[in-house]
């Protein structure tokens, strides 16, 4: 992660669920071992998939124990094989029990991501297509989720709803139609930003092309009307697909030849990558 994103962004939140797990103290680590006491863990890989968020996971420690160390023998991005040592974390015993389970939540869970990310994003290997994730995040979870997107091959659609302009079904509805939304936006938006529309029907298609949308997203068509739809564009927008994209449906996207593919199920339905910290060792009391 940037480092000026995972200073600002995602360390309050990693303090967040620290707090969430120690709300006095972590009276059981506190009954074994003294404040003193300095050792190591491993991390160890139970199963096979993509490594991610290794800096927020030396980070986790780091905010407990200034002195903490994470010694990896592998990088962001590396496929890990079960049972593969990954190397260690150094710091105070107390901060590596009492972080354990932050850490490790934050780590699976993006390597989780990473893992379905750069399965999918095979898909589209050798056309233009880019896969995309969506803001259907967890709550508090969006910079990590994302950024677990972007090191599994996949790229970020809008981080939030200030950083562009999707007008969807509701927004069309409210408008009074597809034109009206996208002049509405057109007069309102700043001049940076891309306008988006989402589409149901062909007719809607047509309608967003005539009235000058930077982007047309394809929703839940059928592959026929998707193959129609990107002939009535003609390269006017560029186009994105949507609507309950998972692996089996993504493969058969790919030869539509449209510019991006959005899922949802990749930051919303993807499992953790199974990872433990074992093998405590006290170096120094």
């Amino acid at each position: 992660m940037d480092p000026v994103s995972l200073r600002l962004q995602a360390e309050p939140l990693i303090l967040m669920a620290l707090r969430e797990d120690v709300t006095s103290e972590d009276v059981t680590t506190a009954s074994v071992i003294g404040p003193e006491a300095t050792g190591s863990v491993r991390l160890i890989a139970k199963e096979d998939g993509v490594i991610c968020g290794l800096d927020v996971f030396e980070r986790t420690f780091q905010l407990l124990d200034p002195t903490a160390k994470a010694e990896l023998a592998v990088a962001e991005g590396d496929d890990v094989t079960a049972g593969q040592d990954l190397g260690c974390v150094r710091a105070h015993v107390r901060a590596l029990l009492s972080g354990e389970r932050v850490a490790l939540n934050y780590l699976q869970r993006m390597s989780g991501i990473a893992t379905l990310t750069r399965r999918m994003a095979a898909l589209f290997k050798g056309t233009r297509t880019k896969l995309v994730d969506t803001r259907k995040t967890c709550p508090n979870m969006r910079v990590f989720e994302k950024e677990a997107v972007r090191v599994g091959g996949g790229g970020n659609h809008r981080y939030n709803l200030s950083d562009g302009v999707l007008l969807k079904d509701n927004h069309i509805d409210a408008a009074g139609g597809v034109r009206q939304a996208i002049e509405a936006a057109r007069e309102h938006a700043p001049f940076v930003r891309k306008i988006e529309v989402e589409v149901e029907t062909l007719d809607q298609v047509r309608e967003a092309v005539d009235a000058g949308a930077d982007i047309i997203m394809l929703d839940n068509m059928d592959h026929e009307s998707m193959r129609e739809a990107m002939g009535v564009i003609a390269g006017r927008a560029e186009v994105e697909v949507s609507g309950n994209v998972d692996a089996a449906k993504a493969a058969t996207l790919a030869d539509l030849g449209v510019d991006y593919v959005s899922s949802g199920a990749l930051t919303h339905s993807a499992p953790i990558l199974d990872l433990s910290l074992k093998h405590l060792t006290v170096e120094g009391r």
